[in-house]
């Protein structure tokens, strides 16, 4: 069953973006940890700077949205999450690429409108910088990723590295695929309306 687009989407019209969790998809997955601890273990992924420069070639902007309840049960410490961060604006930034914001959820309530699956982050990011969120697309590799996209009324692209349902518009096994998969989907994307039509 699709779900509704948040009627807040209708709010705000602009420019195209493509909003990428983190752990998993900007850097390794923290496993076996839950949250990645320690500035040293914060390792970015050769393809996501593939997908970042898809970005900007189709003429759109990134913005990152990770839930983060580390901060909030004292695993992560906030000075470590800034240093994680930092280097990840600054690593764009010598490549010639752009990540325009990075949102957090540093909350433990699963309630919180800011926590995803809920689509607090998307629609605050889209207040900030005139996001067009119905041309927009959000990419993540956890199903709440993609039901806080669709909820914010993007289009999703779910990173999917088990056996398992998504309702994710489009869903690759492999990410040295996501630059490609981009490029196609906000090709598309430019000439279509909303999504879920």
């Amino acid at each position: 069953m699709a779900t509704k687009p948040h009627p807040e989407q209708c709010e705000t019209e602009g420019r195209v973006c493509v909003f990428f969790d983190r752990d998993g998809v900007v850097n390794r997955a923290p496993d076996p940890e839950r949250y990645v601890t320690r500035f040293e273990a914060f390792q970015l992924l050769p393809a996501f700077w593939q997908a970042l420069s898809a970005v900007r070639e189709a003429g759109a902007v990134a913005v990152v949205v990770t839930n983060q309840r580390g901060l909030a049960t004292g695993l992560v410490a906030s000075s470590e999450l800034e240093r994680m961060h930092q280097h990840l604006v600054e690593s764009a930034a010598e490549r010639g690429l752009e990540i325009l914001d990075i949102l957090v959820c540093p909350f433990d309530d699963d309630q919180h409108p800011w926590r995803k699956p809920q689509p607090g982050m998307l629609l605050e990011a889209a207040r900030r910088h005139r996001l067009d969120l119905a041309r927009s697309w959000m990419v993540g590799d956890q199903e709440s990723d993609v039901l806080a996209g669709r909820q914010a009324g993007c289009r999703t692209v779910r990173l999917l590295r088990r056996e398992e349902p998504s309702e994710a518009d489009v869903v690759i096994r492999d990410e040295a695929n996501l630059a490609e998969t981009l490029r196609q989907c906000l090709a598309e994307g430019a000439l279509k309306g909303a999504p879920n039509e």
